[in-house]
């Protein structure tokens, strides 16, 4: 199948480059674009480890079509962090000592980010929802869904 151009903007800058109808949107960031921090776990979409927020929604990046992105908007991880000073919600996260192997963080701390976008007070129990696509085999949740919290109780979240 031949391969077609898209565009799309990955963390408020453009892109534009040519894939195959195959290439699936976690390798374009990762192998195109260089942005390593969208991690690759299952490529079922069942880990939860690719996830990326586009066109405002957290989605796994790893069962997407790139084609799919064509004239979208992309957040990875590496975008959060504006003019040399860490989003608010990944202070918490270093805060509240809810990393820990950094491999389902990313994913985390954009669910964080995608849900407080759409409730920026929500419950613990709608945090626990909001990241339970994303497996975490360290941390046993309770110090995610604290610094999300935390994150929603400290105000201004941009």
């Amino acid at each position: 199948m031949a391969r077609k151009s898209i565009t799309f903007k990955v963390n408020e800058k453009e892109i534009a480059l040519d894939v195959a109808p195959g290439d699936m949107l976690v390798d374009v960031l990762r192998e195109k674009v260089g942005l390593t921090g969208t991690k690759v776990g299952c490529r079922e979409g069942e880990c939860g480890a690719c996830s990326i927020i586009l066109n405002g929604k957290l989605i796994a990046s790893c069962i997407v079509p790139a084609v799919k992105a064509d004239r979208g908007a992309i957040l990875t991880i590496e975008g959060l962090e504006q003019n040399g000073e860490m989003h608010l919600i990944q202070k918490k996260f270093i805060e509240d000592g809810a990393i820990q192997c950094g491999f389902c963080t990313p994913a985390m701390v954009l669910a964080g980010k995608a849900l407080l976008d759409e409730n920026p007070h929500p419950t613990r129990e709608e945090i626990q929802l909001a990241i339970s696509g994303i497996l975490c085999r360290c941390t046993g949740y309770q110090k995610i869904i604290t610094a999300i919290d935390s994150a929603s109780q400290a105000g201004e979240l941009r």
